[in-house]
């Protein structure tokens, strides 16, 4: 039998067995929430990041 790797070096029966024990734990109406938030927090980061780069000056060299 092939097992072919998918992310983080999991197979395809690891990943569903991850979905299935998140779906007992949290409840299928709970993951949309969760992973909207989840978004939000990337896109908040990001977003900060951004910020962060554009209030910096540019380094200029002198000669």
């Amino acid at each position: 039998m092939v097992e072919t790797k998918t992310m983080f070096g999991l197979g395809t029966r690891e990943l569903i067995i991850l979905a299935v024990i998140v779906v007992i734990l949290f409840g299928a109406r709970k993951i949309p929430e969760i992973s909207k938030s989840i978004v939000e927090a990337i896109r908040h980061l990001r977003g900060a990041f951004k910020d962060e780069d554009n209030n910096t000056p540019p380094t200029s060299k002198k000669s």
